[in-house]
């Protein structure tokens, strides 16, 4: 699962391009984030972020075709095209566009992620980050 994180944000990181480098994977970061979808599964898999010292993207998903990494960084970059404005830096329309920026931030260098198999039947899926992107005022790239 590790090859497939790490592929599908190099592959949307190459393409915004502007010097953006690919991810390497971290293994304190998948432990972080493997001991946190294991606390999300126990407690039925909320949506709510661990608030810990990484970048960090969630995603929750159900139904056939939204239980995998593919839908979670489908869901993550999507928000650049419907929300994100680069020139103004700002997401649209009172939206969310963090994960897309969290996921191109050009410092960020290395990833770990982990998925929760949840009491329901969806998943929970959480990505950590290193450096950490997001901060305001500054741009991703």
């Amino acid at each position: 699962m590790a090859q497939v994180f790490v592929k599908l944000h190099n592959k949307v990181r190459k393409e915004v391009g502007h010097g953006i480098g690919p991810l390497e994977w971290n293994s304190t970061l998948q432990s972080y984030a493997g001991a946190y979808a294991r606390y999300q599964e126990s407690r039925g898999c909320k949506h709510a972020h661990s608030n810990g010292p990484y970048g960090e993207n969630i995603f929750w998903g159900s139904g056939e075709g939204w239980m995998d990494p593919k839908a979670a960084m489908i869901t993550w970059v999507d928000e650049e095209k419907d929300y994100y404005d680069y020139k103004t830096n700002t997401c649209l329309k009172k939206k969310d566009c963090w994960h897309y920026t969290q996921v191109i931030w050009k410092n960020t260098k290395e990833l770990g992620c982990a998925l929760a198999n949840c009491p329901d039947s969806s998943v929970f899926i959480t990505c950590n980050y290193y450096p950490p992107g997001n901060y305001l005022g500054e741009r991703p790239y």
